[in-house]
């Protein structure tokens, strides 16, 4: 019975990790949106964490995680006579890669680190059945990677604790690997292995050998990742690259992320919180019911671990819910059913994540992706508007988007690159219409260069747009603000929690709104005012 509750939930991990949804802008904009421009040699955009004088985020991983099944992919899809891989096939590939590496190594892990047989059914279960494992987990987050690097240093940790008789250098050597490849993903590593490392450290002083193995490996993997980061921010071949000249050209990205992130006015640029989000707020978010058995937890090291990373991540003022993924697998380890009214609980459990995977595994800006995509098929596009979204992964767009080369993007527009995306967020909507303005077709010739503007069904102002006749702004106005909108393409599985409105439109009108008008329409902008141009 047991096995079989575990295969479905497999299966609905798989189900979530093949849904367009789109959760941040980062599972998008720290990995895929680059590597691939890296591995298909198309135009890339970079974001300001690689595009500044000490980028803060590595290539390292990126090249580890994302770029060797990407490479593969090409070779087989050239290969196989199908051309160029198209972007979309690239987006469900990577998501394939993540629900491999959470099936695999994730309950792997949790395997080895869970001793009893019964402690380990409830903890695969509670893991397995988790929305943070089905969606989060599946997303190309380097949090995902984070969680997936902690459980494994905990599982080399204990391999070598509990062989006393032999160094272990297989071990070893793997644990120094994962160290540096944690820290060059995320400069919070460190917090989640502090406990384990301490508690190691008796263990290599009782086998002096295994510290140069150790050592050795990490200078070896340290090398390699500052060497290819410096190639790929300088744009020199890594065999052009002399060694005399690392010490003062390397580009070391967590030291630069470390500097960063100390700076308290930094971090204001991308919103502070209280000591206590991560405690009272986040891991609420993250756990549902769960949390509030964590009181009668079993205190063990995975618990600790867990703990202690919360509380050192609470010390940096911007908290996002996301940072504690590396938490939650290690902290529903250390639960415990509740012996009385456990139905209570359990039922409370399949409502809360079934609700939050639906949410966040379906319905969360759901419609990006997929527009992206069918834009990306559409001739004559060329100037591409998104309103009251996440910002659009450019990649998705099979090289026709444009760059431009001050903001620091790699690569060079092609013949291809024909589309200038404008990601105009949440803008006023009366200022939305003078920013497309200039971009939009005579409606009454063919549409030599079509203008798309993508933005949630919920969005009512754009229903005044909508009909055949134009809007009767005044005399002074009317031949700059002429507008029609005509719908070709909806996704109905679309919800935009940033379009909540409570304190303006109220609790109910708003959830009417944004529930009951889901959905994302790229609409087609033209003008009768432009013919007369």
């Amino acid at each position: 019975m047991w096995r079989k509750l575990w295969l479905f939930l497999v299966l609905v991990r798989l189900y979530f990790a093949f849904q367009p949804s789109y959760i941040h802008p980062d599972e998008h904009f720290q990995g895929p949106e680059v590597i691939t421009g890296l591995v298909f040699g198309r135009p890339s955009h970079q974001t300001w964490e690689f595009k500044s004088s000490n980028p803060i985020r590595s290539f390292f991983p990126l090249w580890l995680i994302y770029g060797a099944p990407l490479t593969l992919l090409e070779w087989i899809w050239g290969g196989l006579g199908y051309g160029p891989v198209p972007a979309r096939v690239a987006f469900y590939t990577l998501r394939l890669v993540m629900f491999m590496l959470s099936f695999i190594l994730e309950d792997w892990a949790i395997h080895e680190l869970i001793a009893l047989p019964k402690d380990r059914r409830v903890a695969i279960t509670l893991i397995a059945s988790s929305y943070v494992t089905w969606t989060f987990q599946t997303h190309t987050f380097s949090n995902s990677i984070e969680t997936l690097i902690v459980l494994w240093v905990l599982v080399l940790i204990k391999r070598i604790r509990d062989d006393i008789a032999h160094t272990q250098n297989t071990a070893c050597i793997v644990l120094a690997f994962h160290g540096v490849l944690g820290i060059f993903n995320r400069i919070t590593f460190p917090a989640f292995i502090l406990i384990p490392a301490a508690q190691l450290l008796p263990h290599l002083l009782h086998k002096p050998l295994r510290i140069p193995v150790i050592l050795i490996t990490a200078s070896v993997v340290l090398f390699s990742a500052v060497l290819l980061d410096t190639a790929v921010f300088s744009g020199i071949p890594v065999a052009s690259i002399r060694f005399r000249d690392l010490p003062t050209h390397a580009v070391f990205t967590p030291w630069n992320n470390l500097i960063y992130n100390l700076d308290s006015s930094n971090l204001a640029k991308h919103g502070l919180h209280p000591v206590y989000q991560h405690f009272l707020v986040n891991l609420p978010q993250l756990l549902g019911p769960a949390v509030l058995l964590l009181p009668f937890s079993d205190r063990s090291t995975l618990f600790w671990t867990a703990i202690a990373g919360t509380a050192l991540l609470s010390c940096f003022q911007h908290q996002e819910a996301r940072f504690l993924q590396p938490a939650v697998p290690l902290l529903l380890t250390s639960i415990r059913l509740p012996k009385r009214f456990t139905r209570v609980w359990v039922t409370a459990w399949i409502v809360f994540n079934t609700l939050a995977g639906v949410l966040f595994g379906t319905y969360h800006q759901g419609g990006i992706v997929s527009a992206q995509t069918w834009i990306a098929a559409q001739p004559n596009v060329t100037d591409l508007y998104y309103w009251k979204t996440y910002s659009p992964p450019h990649y998705l767009l099979d090289g026709r988007a444009v760059l431009y080369g001050g903001q620091g993007d790699l690569g060079h527009n092609g013949s291809n690159s024909t589309i200038q995306v404008t990601d105009l967020m949440g803008l006023d909507g009366n200022l939305l219409v003078p920013q497309i303005a200039s971009a939009m077709y005579c409606a009454s010739i063919p549409p030599w260069s079509r203008t798309f503007l993508v933005a949630p069904a919920s969005g009512t102002f754009l229903d005044q747009f909508t009909n055949t006749s134009t809007v009767d702004w005044s005399t002074d106005n009317r031949g700059y603000y002429d507008l029609q909108l005509k719908e070709v393409w909806r996704h109905r599985a679309h919800i935009g929690l940033d379009d909540l409105d409570f304190g303006e439109d109220g609790i109910w009108p708003t959830l009417q709104r944004v529930i009951g008008r889901r959905g994302l329409v790229v609409w087609e902008a033209s003008s009768t005012e432009n013919c007369l141009r």
